[in-house]
């Protein structure tokens, strides 16, 4: 299954990069997420996940590996995967660019192959299933690295009492 697509996100491309490299701030997005272990810092980490396929749950514990990191601009990474009489594998990419107003474009790709009893039992359901939860995905992350970049810079004194304050 081929998975690719784009997402404009109003942020600088150094703090995409660094969100999305950071297996700690995605896994607040990852769908069906249930543990996030980090085995070698940049890269290596492991995870196990929960996906539905119909009424077919399945858990898989992956194995996940950076392949390739060239900041702030192109990552690639393998995924190897394996549940009860199943597995998945998959390799992705994604290349950061400057957007116009400092935003940043990402763009992705994702090559997944799945074997076993989920393979034939739910293969209809598969590609659904991934756009929703591919999308899912970006549309948190998105959210989160635009609102963390639109922190205010100033922020007012504090030390000043509300009863203090002038009313024009």
């Amino acid at each position: 299954m081929h998975l690719e697509g784009n997402v404009s996100i109003a942020a600088p491309r150094q703090k995409v990069w660094d969100s999305l490299t950071d297996p700690y701030f995605v896994v607040q997005c990852a769908p069906g997420l249930e543990s996030m272990d980090v085995i070698e810092p940049n890269k290596r980490f492991q995870a196990v996940a929960g996906a539905g396929f119909g009424s077919i749950k399945v858990t898989f514990k992956t194995d996940v590996e950076w392949l390739e990191l060239d900041a702030p601009t192109y990552a690639a990474m393998k995924v190897h995967g394996t549940a009860p009489g199943s597995a998945i594998d998959m390799t992705s990419a994604m290349t950061l660019s400057d957007g116009s107003d400092e935003s940043t474009e990402l763009n992705w790709t994702a090559e997944i192959v799945v074997l076993g009893t989920i393979a034939s039992v739910a293969s209809r359901l598969m590609t659904p299933v991934a756009n929703l939860l591919v999308g899912t995905l970006f549309k948190c992350i998105k959210g989160k690295i635009e609102v963390a970049d639109m922190a205010p810079m100033d922020t007012p004194p504090t030390d000043t009492p509300a009863e203090d304050v002038i009313q024009a």
